[in-house]
Parts: structure tokens; C-alpha cells; sequence
């Protein structure tokens, strides 16, 4: 029987974790990572989220890390990160419908106009901003094409939505047109009425949605963001809101988290503030989705959704 030492999320949700696991791995061995008895070299694999400094090192000597999450840049950049260690992302059928039926939300909620229906609400005004916009006649490019950003596609494409990609290695041909390279981003963003960034957080993305950026969407076009916070230029983003260029915005993952009390977000009339929300899946379905990573290893057999360094995540 192998062993998981659980940290994610702290302490406090560690009676849920083991109730999770009993239901769906009994043949997982759990132990808190918190238990003062515990001892990290009798551990063959941990879950982690955010690991407290130095923790990371005591997984050294272990099989793999597995991350609660689908991002794992808050690990894969600290001094105590384990390079030898496989890391594994957080997946699973459940993760992918959650994103895809969030997306699907927001970009009816900014066809529709229905940040202004809430404000009227909040106010007791009956004002009809009629929308005539269908699903046939709007374009949504998709930042990322990987295991959240291929089935985001395809329900936004079983909807009626014309759907483009963009990748940044090329793939063989789908049903969803792909872009790839800079020209490709770039002609990508020309078409697109509504952009849902996905991509990972990296060196080459961080700071991607800038003004520059921006200027490359269609006129009238909007911004969906489940990808990372520290993709989106704050300042550039409001500015292009305020000018009018783009009516809308559906945010949902922040830099920092959670989001400042002071920042423009919060008020803003053309943005959807969630909190961070759009993907996380039952604790259950989580533990489901890890017992099986493990059992592929235990197999011999890398994880697709294991972290690859050179690609960033």
C-alpha cells in the first residue's frame, strides 16, 4: 500500500480529504502532513497546494507531488521546489465541464449585457438594454489549447459559437481551427468578439494582456480570464474598458488573490468579479482524479498531465 501525506489547503481540510479518499482510494494509505507524528520519509507521495517554506524539500526522496490545482507556478518557482520530483497537475473529467459550463456562463453574460442588468437591480431600474447578438454570430478565441482549453472549445462549439485556438506548439489538425507562432496570436485576436484566456502562468505569459496586446483584439471585443492574475495588465485592461474599446470583462483569477478591497475591479459597471471560482472541483472528484495519477505511476506510466519544465507547465 502506498502513501499520500496530505498538505493542501492546510490543516482544516484534512478530515475532508481523508473522508474522500476512504470513499474513493481505501487503497491509498492517507496521513496529515500536520500530524506532529508524522514522518515525510515514510511518504511516497504528497498532495500539496501551497506548501508552507522549507516543506517542499522534506518531498525530495518521494515518487511525486501532486498539486490540488491546475496551475503550479506558486510551486515550480521556489527555492524549495524538488526538480527531481515529478509534479503532477489537478485534472479530471469534473475540472473540465466545471470550466467549460463557467465559460459558457460568461460569455452569455456579456452578450447579454448582464453586468448592467445587475447594477439596474442593485438601483430598482427598469431599463431594456436589448441585445441581438446570437451565439452563430460571435467568434470566441481561445487562449490555450491543452486539457481545459480543448474542452472549453468543444462545448462552446456544440453551442453554436464560431470557435478558434490558439496554440503555442503546433498540433495536428481538429474540427477547432488552431493558430499558432506570434502571427498566429495576432490574426487570432483580430477575429475574436470574445477572448477566454487559459494559458498557464510562465516567463512568456505573465504580463501577456498588456495594452499592446489589447490592441490586437477586435474592436468590441471582450475578455474572459481563467488563465492567471499576473497575465493581465490591471491598468491597461481599465483603461481599454474606460475608453470604451472593449464593453466588457469577466474576471476570475487575480495578482494577488484574494483580490484588494481597493482595486478598480470591484466596482467596476463592466466587470464580473468571481472569486476564483470557475474550476475547482469536488473534493471527491479531486481525490478520484489523484488515486489515479498514482496508480499510473505506480504502472510505470507518466501522467498527462505532469509538469514538464521546459514547457513551463
Amino acid at each position: 500500500m502506498v502513501t499520500l501525506a496530505v498538505s493542501a489547503e492546510g490543516p482544516g481540510a484534512w478530515d475532508e480529504w481523508r473522508k474522500a479518499f476512504q470513499e474513493v482510494a481505501p487503497q491509498i494509505q492517507t496521513v496529515s502532513w500536520f500530524d506532529p507524528a508524522f514522518d515525510p520519509s515514510k511518504a511516497d507521495y504528497a498532495l500539496v497546494w501551497h506548501p508552507a517554506p522549507g516543506d517542499m524539500a522534506k518531498m525530495a526522496k518521494m515518487r511525486a507531488m501532486l498539486c490540488s490545482g491546475a496551475g503550479v507556478n506558486q510551486l515550480v518557482g521556489r527555492g524549495d521546489f524538488p526538480k527531481d520530483v515529478m509534479l503532477v497537475r489537478m485534472g479530471g473529467d469534473q475540472t473540465a465541464v466545471l470550466m467549460a459550463d463557467y465559460v459558457l456562463w460568461a460569455i452569455v453574460s456579456l452578450l447579454r449585457d448582464a453586468r448592467t442588468w445587475a447594477l439596474q437591480q442593485e438601483r430598482k431600474i427598469w431599463r431594456r438594454n436589448l441585445e441581438y447578438r446570437t451565439s452563430a454570430e460571435t467568434t470566441i478565441g481561445i487562449l490555450g489549447y491543452g486539457n481545459l482549453g480543448s474542452a472549453v472549445a468543444r462545448r462552446l462549439s456544440k453551442a453554436g459559437f464560431q470557435v478558434s485556438a490558439w496554440c503555442r506548439r503546433v498540433r495536428p489538425v481538429e474540427d477547432i481551427p488552431l493558430y499558432f507562432g506570434e502571427d498566429g496570436k495576432v490574426e487570432l485576436l483580430g477575429k475574436t468578439d470574445i477572448l477566454v484566456n487559459l494559458l498557464p502562468s510562465t516567463p512568456q505569459t505573465r504580463g501577456l494582456i498588456d495594452a499592446e496586446f489589447l490592441s490586437h483584439l477586435k474592436p468590441g471585443g471582450s475578455l474572459i480570464n481563467v488563465g492567471r492574475g499576473d497575465q493581465v495588465v490591471a491598468e491597461d485592461l481599465i483603461s481599454a474598458l474606460d475608453s470604451g474599446r472593449m464593453p466588457g470583462a469577466v474576471l476570475d483569477v487575480f495578482a494577488p488573490e484574494p483580490l484588494p478591497e481597493d482595486s478598480a475591479f470591484w466596482q467596476h459597471p463592466k466587470v464580473f468579479v468571481t472569486p476564483h471560482v470557475a474550476a475547482e472541483a469536488s473534493c471527491k472528484m479531486q481525490a478520484a482524479y489523484v488515486a489515479g495519477a498514482i496508480g499510473e505511476i505506480e504502472a510505470g506510466k507518466v501522467p498527462a498531465l505532469t509538469y514538464h519544465p521546459d514547457w513551463g507547465y
